[in-house]
C-alpha cells in the first residue's frame, strides 16, 4: 500500500509507494492514477523529465511557473539522496513564505508532491545523484521564475555545509520579499 504523509504544509505530501520484493530484487508501482483519486488527488502529469548532479551540495531551484502555466511536481531519485524543498509563494495562503521539506533516496523510494503554487527545489546529498519527475503542465519559459536559495527570511537548512554549486541563474534569483506578486 502506498502511504501518503502531509508534510508540515498539508497540501506538500511525502509519497512512498509499497516494494514488492523478493530474491531478484522489488517491483514498485510509482504512480497509480487511481490510488492516487482515492486519496483525494487528481494530477494530468503531462511532461516526465530526468536530472542528474555530479558533486554533493548541488542547489537547483528554488523554480516556479506563475498562472496560467504553474506546474505541480512528483519528484523522486533513481540514484543518490536529495533533500528536497517546496515554498509556499501563493499570496493570501495561511503558509505563505514558510517551506517544508523531506529527504528522498533512491534506496527508500519516498517521492514528494509540490503542488501549483510553490517554488522546488533541492541539494544533493551525495555525489552522482539522478531524480526523475513528473509535472502537471508544460514548460513555459515566459511564466518561470525563482527565490534565492539562500534567502535569510524563509532559513532553509538544505542539510549540508560549505559552499553549494549553483547554475549561474540560481546565483542571482532574487529573494521571496522582492518577488513581484505571483497569480497561481
Amino acid at each position: 500500500m502506498t502511504s501518503i504523509t502531509p508534510l508540515s504544509i498539508p497540501e506538500v505530501l511525502l509519497i512512498t509507494p509499497k516494494r514488492h520484493g523478493d530474491g531478484r530484487g522489488w517491483f514498485s508501482e510509482t504512480w497509480s492514477r487511481r490510488v492516487m483519486a482515492q486519496a483525494g488527488l487528481d494530477h494530468d502529469f503531462v511532461q516526465d523529465n530526468q536530472a542528474f548532479s555530479a558533486r554533493a551540495g548541488t542547489v537547483r531551484g528554488l523554480h516556479f511557473q506563475k498562472a496560467p502555466h504553474a506546474q505541480a511536481k512528483l519528484v523522486r531519485v533513481l540514484r543518490g539522496a536529495i533533500f528536497d524543498v517546496a515554498v509556499d509563494i501563493r499570496q493570501g495562503s495561511a503558509t505563505y513564505g514558510q517551506w517544508a521539506g523531506a529527504r528522498l533516496t533512491a534506496e527508500g523510494g519516498e517521492q514528494i508532491l509540490v503542488p501549483r503554487g510553490f517554488a522546488h527545489g533541492y541539494c544533493t546529498l551525495v555525489d552522482n545523484c539522478e531524480l526523475f519527475y513528473k509535472v502537471d503542465g508544460q514548460y513555459a519559459p515566459e511564466t518561470e521564475g525563482g527565490i534565492i536559495w539562500n534567502d535569510p527570511d524563509l532559513a532553509i537548512d538544505w542539510g549540508f555545509t560549505g559552499e553549494p554549486t549553483l547554475s549561474d541563474k540560481d546565483k542571482v534569483l532574487p529573494r521571496l520579499r522582492d518577488l513581484p506578486a505571483a497569480a497561481f
